[in-house]
Protein backbone atom coordinates (compact mmCIF):
# COMPACT_ATOMS: atom_id res chain seq x y z
CA UNK A 1 0.00 0.00 0.00
CA UNK A 2 1.50 3.65 -1.07
CA UNK A 3 2.62 5.36 1.83
CA UNK A 4 -0.82 7.86 3.01
CA UNK A 5 -3.14 5.82 1.52
CA UNK A 6 -4.29 4.64 4.98
CA UNK A 7 -4.46 8.63 6.21
CA UNK A 8 -6.06 9.62 3.02
CA UNK A 9 -9.15 7.37 3.14
CA UNK A 10 -9.49 7.81 7.08
CA UNK A 11 -9.70 11.09 6.66
CA UNK A 12 -12.41 10.55 4.02
CA UNK A 13 -14.56 8.30 6.54
CA UNK A 14 -14.25 10.38 9.50
CA UNK A 15 -15.03 13.16 7.27
CA UNK A 16 -18.14 11.79 5.98
CA UNK A 17 -19.36 10.60 9.85
CA UNK A 18 -18.25 14.36 11.35
CA UNK A 19 -20.49 16.10 8.37
CA UNK A 20 -23.65 13.77 8.86
CA UNK A 21 -24.08 14.57 12.80
CA UNK A 22 -26.53 18.04 12.68
CA UNK A 23 -28.64 16.64 9.92
CA UNK A 24 -28.51 13.16 12.15
CA UNK A 25 -29.41 15.52 15.49
CA UNK A 26 -32.37 17.38 13.61
CA UNK A 27 -35.14 15.23 15.72
CA UNK A 28 -32.86 16.12 18.86
CA UNK A 29 -32.37 19.64 18.32
CA UNK A 30 -36.08 20.19 17.16
CA UNK A 31 -37.34 18.47 20.41
CA UNK A 32 -37.02 19.12 24.22
CA UNK A 33 -34.56 20.22 25.67
CA UNK A 34 -33.22 22.21 22.28
CA UNK A 35 -36.71 23.46 21.14
CA UNK A 36 -35.06 25.10 17.72
CA UNK A 37 -37.52 25.97 15.20
CA UNK A 38 -37.11 25.07 11.42
CA UNK A 39 -35.88 28.59 10.64
CA UNK A 40 -32.89 28.15 13.48
CA UNK A 41 -32.54 24.60 12.76
CA UNK A 42 -31.79 25.29 9.00
CA UNK A 43 -29.59 28.33 10.07
CA UNK A 44 -27.14 25.78 11.38
CA UNK A 45 -25.82 25.05 7.99
CA UNK A 46 -25.22 29.07 6.71
CA UNK A 47 -22.05 28.89 8.44
CA UNK A 48 -20.82 26.02 6.03
CA UNK A 49 -20.81 28.37 3.14
CA UNK A 50 -19.18 30.62 4.40
CA UNK A 51 -16.16 28.09 5.62
CA UNK A 52 -16.33 26.38 2.32
CA UNK A 53 -15.62 29.64 0.28
CA UNK A 54 -12.76 30.52 2.87
CA UNK A 55 -11.39 27.16 1.88
CA UNK A 56 -12.00 27.13 -1.88
CA UNK A 57 -10.78 30.93 -1.70
CA UNK A 58 -7.14 29.81 0.09
CA UNK A 59 -6.78 25.32 -0.67
CA UNK A 60 -4.35 26.29 -3.38
CA UNK A 61 -2.41 28.48 -1.77
CA UNK A 62 -1.84 26.65 1.76
CA UNK A 63 -0.90 24.08 -0.54
CA UNK A 64 1.86 26.13 -2.21
CA UNK A 65 2.75 27.45 1.34
CA UNK A 66 2.76 23.94 3.22
CA UNK A 67 2.51 21.55 0.82
CA UNK A 68 -0.04 18.94 0.95
CA UNK A 69 0.96 17.18 4.31
CA UNK A 70 0.52 21.03 5.77
CA UNK A 71 -3.03 21.55 4.15
CA UNK A 72 -4.47 18.38 5.09
CA UNK A 73 -2.87 18.58 8.80
CA UNK A 74 -4.94 22.18 8.69
CA UNK A 75 -8.50 20.99 7.81
CA UNK A 76 -7.87 17.72 10.33
CA UNK A 77 -7.39 20.46 13.09
CA UNK A 78 -10.26 22.16 11.82
CA UNK A 79 -12.46 19.36 11.93
CA UNK A 80 -10.75 18.26 15.27
CA UNK A 81 -11.93 21.44 16.92
CA UNK A 82 -15.73 21.41 15.35
CA UNK A 83 -15.94 18.41 17.10
CA UNK A 84 -15.21 19.54 20.17
CA UNK A 85 -17.19 22.51 19.81
CA UNK A 86 -19.79 20.05 19.06
CA UNK A 87 -19.51 18.20 22.40
CA UNK A 88 -19.31 21.39 24.23
CA UNK A 89 -22.62 22.26 22.97
CA UNK A 90 -24.52 19.26 23.76
CA UNK A 91 -24.29 20.50 27.63
CA UNK A 92 -26.41 24.45 26.83
CA UNK A 93 -29.12 25.07 25.40
CA UNK A 94 -31.10 28.43 24.37
CA UNK A 95 -29.25 31.28 23.07
CA UNK A 96 -25.48 29.17 23.75
CA UNK A 97 -26.21 26.22 22.07
CA UNK A 98 -26.94 28.37 18.88
CA UNK A 99 -23.88 29.93 18.93
CA UNK A 100 -21.86 26.69 19.57
CA UNK A 101 -23.31 25.26 16.48
CA UNK A 102 -22.96 27.78 14.42
CA UNK A 103 -19.06 28.31 15.27
CA UNK A 104 -19.02 24.05 14.77
CA UNK A 105 -20.80 24.13 11.43
CA UNK A 106 -18.18 27.16 10.08
CA UNK A 107 -15.58 25.14 11.14
CA UNK A 108 -16.52 22.05 10.05
CA UNK A 109 -16.96 23.99 6.31
CA UNK A 110 -13.45 24.92 6.32
CA UNK A 111 -12.06 21.63 7.69
CA UNK A 112 -14.78 19.44 5.16
CA UNK A 113 -13.17 22.12 2.19
CA UNK A 114 -9.10 21.71 3.33
CA UNK A 115 -9.31 18.20 4.01
CA UNK A 116 -11.44 17.09 1.16
CA UNK A 117 -9.26 19.20 -1.23
CA UNK A 118 -6.01 17.49 -0.06
CA UNK A 119 -7.63 14.31 -0.15
CA UNK A 120 -9.23 14.32 -3.41
CA UNK A 121 -6.06 15.28 -4.95
CA UNK A 122 -3.83 12.75 -3.08
CA UNK A 123 -6.31 10.13 -4.27
CA UNK A 124 -5.85 11.01 -7.93
CA UNK A 125 -2.26 10.69 -7.66
CA UNK A 126 -2.02 7.63 -5.34
CA UNK A 127 -3.62 6.12 -8.21
CA UNK A 128 -2.50 8.18 -10.85
CA UNK A 129 -3.31 4.98 -13.38
CA UNK A 130 -6.83 4.71 -12.37
CA UNK A 131 -8.18 8.27 -11.10
CA UNK A 132 -11.53 8.04 -11.91
CA UNK A 133 -12.20 5.01 -10.17
CA UNK A 134 -9.71 5.98 -6.98
CA UNK A 135 -11.61 9.22 -6.47
CA UNK A 136 -14.80 7.80 -6.50
CA UNK A 137 -14.26 5.29 -4.42
CA UNK A 138 -12.97 7.78 -2.09
CA UNK A 139 -16.31 9.52 -1.59
CA UNK A 140 -17.57 6.09 -1.32
CA UNK A 141 -15.69 6.22 1.92
CA UNK A 142 -17.49 9.62 2.95
CA UNK A 143 -20.48 8.23 1.62
CA UNK A 144 -20.16 4.66 3.30
CA UNK A 145 -18.90 7.07 6.84
CA UNK A 146 -22.38 9.36 6.21
CA UNK A 147 -24.44 5.78 5.68
CA UNK A 148 -23.68 4.66 9.48
CA UNK A 149 -22.58 7.60 11.31
CA UNK A 150 -26.33 8.53 12.36
CA UNK A 151 -26.90 4.91 13.09
CA UNK A 152 -23.97 5.07 15.59
CA UNK A 153 -25.24 8.19 16.84
CA UNK A 154 -28.63 6.84 17.72
CA UNK A 155 -26.81 3.82 19.13
CA UNK A 156 -24.80 6.14 21.74
CA UNK A 157 -28.00 8.38 21.92
CA UNK A 158 -29.64 5.08 23.61
CA UNK A 159 -26.93 3.79 25.38
CA UNK A 160 -25.12 6.56 26.54
CA UNK A 161 -25.36 10.18 25.23
CA UNK A 162 -25.82 11.59 21.97
CA UNK A 163 -22.62 13.57 22.44
CA UNK A 164 -20.29 10.42 22.77
CA UNK A 165 -19.63 9.90 18.93
CA UNK A 166 -18.66 13.51 18.68
CA UNK A 167 -16.28 12.47 21.13
CA UNK A 168 -15.13 9.52 19.44
CA UNK A 169 -14.48 11.20 16.37
CA UNK A 170 -12.45 13.93 17.87
CA UNK A 171 -10.15 11.59 19.27
CA UNK A 172 -9.91 9.79 16.04
CA UNK A 173 -9.48 13.17 14.13
CA UNK A 174 -6.25 14.14 16.36
CA UNK A 175 -5.07 10.21 15.93
CA UNK A 176 -5.31 10.51 11.97
CA UNK A 177 -2.09 13.31 12.17
CA UNK A 178 -0.14 10.40 13.58
CA UNK A 179 -0.25 8.32 10.54
CA UNK A 180 2.09 8.60 7.82
CA UNK A 181 0.73 11.54 5.38
CA UNK A 182 1.06 11.35 1.66
CA UNK A 183 3.59 14.17 0.21
CA UNK A 184 3.96 15.79 -3.05
CA UNK A 185 4.90 13.20 -5.94
CA UNK A 186 4.70 15.96 -9.02
CA UNK A 187 6.38 18.89 -9.77
CA UNK A 188 4.86 22.46 -7.71
CA UNK A 189 1.67 23.20 -8.56
CA UNK A 190 0.18 26.15 -9.45
CA UNK A 191 -1.69 27.72 -6.47
CA UNK A 192 -3.68 31.36 -5.61
CA UNK A 193 -5.04 33.68 -8.06
CA UNK A 194 -2.56 32.83 -10.75
CA UNK A 195 -4.41 28.88 -10.80
CA UNK A 196 -7.97 30.30 -11.38
CA UNK A 197 -9.00 29.08 -14.88
CA UNK A 198 -12.56 30.41 -16.47
CA UNK A 199 -12.75 26.64 -17.10
CA UNK A 200 -12.94 25.36 -13.75
CA UNK A 201 -16.61 28.05 -13.59
CA UNK A 202 -18.71 25.02 -15.67
CA UNK A 203 -17.68 22.30 -12.75
CA UNK A 204 -18.58 24.37 -9.79
CA UNK A 205 -21.26 25.55 -11.05
CA UNK A 206 -22.68 21.73 -11.60
CA UNK A 207 -21.03 20.53 -8.30
CA UNK A 208 -23.22 23.23 -6.42
CA UNK A 209 -26.55 22.27 -8.67
CA UNK A 210 -25.80 18.90 -7.54
CA UNK A 211 -24.79 19.82 -3.61
CA UNK A 212 -28.29 21.66 -3.57
CA UNK A 213 -30.13 18.60 -4.48
CA UNK A 214 -27.64 16.49 -2.16
CA UNK A 215 -28.67 18.60 0.73
CA UNK A 216 -32.40 18.88 -0.33
CA UNK A 217 -32.32 14.81 0.17
CA UNK A 218 -30.17 14.85 2.64
CA UNK A 219 -30.57 17.36 5.33
CA UNK A 220 -34.29 17.19 5.66
CA UNK A 221 -34.98 12.90 5.09
CA UNK A 222 -35.19 12.95 8.41
CA UNK A 223 -37.20 16.05 9.12
CA UNK A 224 -39.60 14.92 6.07
CA UNK A 225 -40.32 11.37 7.38
CA UNK A 226 -40.15 11.75 11.02
CA UNK A 227 -41.85 15.01 11.28
CA UNK A 228 -44.23 16.00 8.35
CA UNK A 229 -45.02 12.05 7.63
CA UNK A 230 -45.29 11.57 11.75
CA UNK A 231 -43.29 8.12 11.70
CA UNK A 232 -40.76 7.53 14.72
CA UNK A 233 -37.68 9.15 14.96
CA UNK A 234 -36.04 5.71 14.76
CA UNK A 235 -37.65 5.27 10.71
CA UNK A 236 -36.30 9.33 9.83
CA UNK A 237 -32.64 8.06 11.16
CA UNK A 238 -32.92 4.84 8.97
CA UNK A 239 -34.61 7.15 6.03
CA UNK A 240 -31.05 9.25 5.94
CA UNK A 241 -28.87 6.26 6.24
CA UNK A 242 -30.20 4.37 3.50
CA UNK A 243 -30.08 7.51 1.66
CA UNK A 244 -26.20 7.86 2.38
CA UNK A 245 -26.09 3.59 2.08
CA UNK A 246 -27.47 3.58 -1.26
CA UNK A 247 -24.96 6.83 -2.66
CA UNK A 248 -21.77 4.65 -1.33
CA UNK A 249 -23.44 1.35 -3.12
CA UNK A 250 -23.56 3.21 -5.96
CA UNK A 251 -19.92 4.69 -5.52
CA UNK A 252 -17.95 1.36 -4.74
CA UNK A 253 -19.97 -0.05 -7.50
CA UNK A 254 -19.39 2.03 -10.44
CA UNK A 255 -15.90 2.79 -8.87
CA UNK A 256 -14.85 -0.74 -8.74
CA UNK A 257 -15.82 -1.55 -12.47
CA UNK A 258 -13.26 -1.49 -14.45
CA UNK A 259 -13.20 1.54 -17.46
CA UNK A 260 -13.51 -1.38 -20.33
CA UNK A 261 -16.83 -2.36 -18.76
CA UNK A 262 -18.77 0.97 -18.14
CA UNK A 263 -19.55 4.06 -20.62
CA UNK A 264 -18.58 6.77 -17.72
CA UNK A 265 -19.73 9.72 -19.47
CA UNK A 266 -23.58 7.95 -20.11
CA UNK A 267 -23.61 7.14 -16.58
CA UNK A 268 -22.70 10.90 -15.30
CA UNK A 269 -25.45 12.04 -17.61
CA UNK A 270 -28.33 9.33 -16.75
CA UNK A 271 -27.78 11.11 -12.44
CA UNK A 272 -29.74 13.92 -12.80
CA UNK A 273 -32.58 12.18 -14.44
CA UNK A 274 -32.31 10.14 -11.70
CA UNK A 275 -32.76 12.38 -9.16
CA UNK A 276 -35.32 14.39 -10.32
CA UNK A 277 -37.23 10.81 -11.06
CA UNK A 278 -36.95 10.78 -6.83
CA UNK A 279 -37.77 14.52 -6.12
CA UNK A 280 -41.05 13.52 -8.13
CA UNK A 281 -42.21 10.62 -6.00
CA UNK A 282 -40.86 11.15 -2.63
CA UNK A 283 -44.27 13.59 -1.95
CA UNK A 284 -46.51 10.90 -2.95
CA UNK A 285 -45.03 7.98 -0.50
CA UNK A 286 -45.50 6.70 2.84
CA UNK A 287 -43.68 4.92 5.53
CA UNK A 288 -41.49 1.48 3.83
CA UNK A 289 -41.87 3.62 0.27
CA UNK A 290 -40.41 6.66 1.63
CA UNK A 291 -37.37 4.45 2.61
CA UNK A 292 -37.33 2.82 -0.51
CA UNK A 293 -37.36 6.08 -2.18
CA UNK A 294 -34.66 7.47 -0.51
CA UNK A 295 -32.35 4.63 -0.87
CA UNK A 296 -32.80 5.37 -4.90
CA UNK A 297 -32.11 8.53 -4.41
CA UNK A 298 -28.67 7.94 -2.86
CA UNK A 299 -28.28 5.75 -5.92
CA UNK A 300 -28.81 8.80 -8.24
CA UNK A 301 -26.39 11.16 -6.22
CA UNK A 302 -23.63 8.56 -6.14
CA UNK A 303 -21.42 9.56 -9.01
CA UNK A 304 -22.18 13.18 -10.17
CA UNK A 305 -19.74 14.64 -7.69
CA UNK A 306 -16.90 12.16 -8.06
CA UNK A 307 -17.34 12.31 -11.49
CA UNK A 308 -17.31 15.85 -11.70
CA UNK A 309 -14.24 16.30 -9.49
CA UNK A 310 -12.28 13.42 -11.77
CA UNK A 311 -13.04 15.41 -14.75
CA UNK A 312 -12.59 18.66 -13.30
CA UNK A 313 -8.57 17.35 -12.13
CA UNK A 314 -7.85 15.66 -15.42
CA UNK A 315 -8.93 18.84 -17.60
CA UNK A 316 -6.86 21.01 -15.20
CA UNK A 317 -3.86 18.93 -14.36
CA UNK A 318 -1.56 21.69 -13.28
CA UNK A 319 -3.81 23.65 -11.11
CA UNK A 320 -5.09 19.90 -9.49
CA UNK A 321 -5.34 21.71 -5.57
CA UNK A 322 -7.13 24.67 -7.12
CA UNK A 323 -10.13 23.13 -8.58
CA UNK A 324 -10.20 20.19 -5.83
CA UNK A 325 -10.60 22.92 -3.50
CA UNK A 326 -12.76 25.11 -5.78
CA UNK A 327 -15.23 21.92 -6.32
CA UNK A 328 -15.07 21.22 -2.87
CA UNK A 329 -16.27 24.64 -1.57
CA UNK A 330 -18.86 24.13 -4.44
CA UNK A 331 -19.79 21.21 -3.19
CA UNK A 332 -20.29 23.09 0.60
CA UNK A 333 -22.11 26.36 -0.75
CA UNK A 334 -24.41 24.11 -2.29
CA UNK A 335 -25.18 21.91 0.73
CA UNK A 336 -25.49 24.98 2.46
CA UNK A 337 -28.61 26.09 -0.15
CA UNK A 338 -29.94 22.97 0.10
CA UNK A 339 -30.36 22.90 3.82
CA UNK A 340 -30.32 26.52 5.04
CA UNK A 341 -32.60 27.74 2.21
CA UNK A 342 -35.12 25.08 2.92
CA UNK A 343 -35.83 25.93 6.50
CA UNK A 344 -37.25 29.48 5.90
CA UNK A 345 -38.63 28.64 2.19
CA UNK A 346 -41.06 26.04 4.12
CA UNK A 347 -43.07 29.19 5.75
CA UNK A 348 -44.18 30.06 2.14
CA UNK A 349 -44.12 26.60 0.70
CA UNK A 350 -44.82 23.00 1.97
CA UNK A 351 -41.64 20.27 1.98
CA UNK A 352 -43.03 18.10 -0.38
CA UNK A 353 -43.81 20.78 -3.13
CA UNK A 354 -39.62 21.99 -2.82
CA UNK A 355 -38.99 18.43 -3.76
CA UNK A 356 -41.49 18.47 -6.86
CA UNK A 357 -39.97 21.54 -7.98
CA UNK A 358 -36.32 21.00 -7.43
CA UNK A 359 -36.73 18.08 -10.06
CA UNK A 360 -36.20 21.23 -12.52
CA UNK A 361 -32.58 20.77 -11.23
CA UNK A 362 -32.11 18.34 -13.69
CA UNK A 363 -31.90 20.16 -16.37
CA UNK A 364 -28.79 22.22 -15.64
CA UNK A 365 -26.83 19.57 -14.32
CA UNK A 366 -27.58 17.46 -17.34
CA UNK A 367 -26.37 20.05 -19.74
CA UNK A 368 -23.43 20.76 -17.47
CA UNK A 369 -22.72 16.78 -17.35
CA UNK A 370 -22.53 16.75 -21.15
CA UNK A 371 -20.77 20.17 -21.06
CA UNK A 372 -17.75 18.91 -18.99
CA UNK A 373 -17.04 15.10 -19.72
CA UNK A 374 -16.55 16.42 -23.65
CA UNK A 375 -12.65 17.70 -24.02
CA UNK A 376 -11.03 15.59 -20.40
CA UNK A 377 -12.70 12.23 -21.33
CA UNK A 378 -10.05 10.88 -23.01
CA UNK A 379 -7.86 11.48 -19.57
CA UNK A 380 -10.04 11.05 -17.21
Amino acid sequence: MKRGTTAVYGAGFLQGAAFVLIPALGTTLRSAPYDMSNATYGLLYFPEIVGAILAALTAGSVHGRLGSTGLFRLGVLCNAIAMGLLVTASFTHGFTIIVLLLAETFLLGIGFGLTNAAINRAASLLFAGAAAAAVTILNAVIGGATAISPMILAGFQTVLTWDAWPAVLLTLWLGLMLLPQAGDSESKEQGGLRAWRRSMLPFAVGVMIYAICEGSFGSWANVLVSVDRHLSAATGALALSLFWSGMTIARFGLGAIPDHLIHRRIAYLLAPLGMAACFLIIPHLQAAGLLVAFTAAGVACGIYYPYSMAYGIAAHPQEGTQIAGLLVGALMVGEGIGSFGLGPLQQLISLGNIYTLSALWALPLLWLAWWNSRAPQKTA
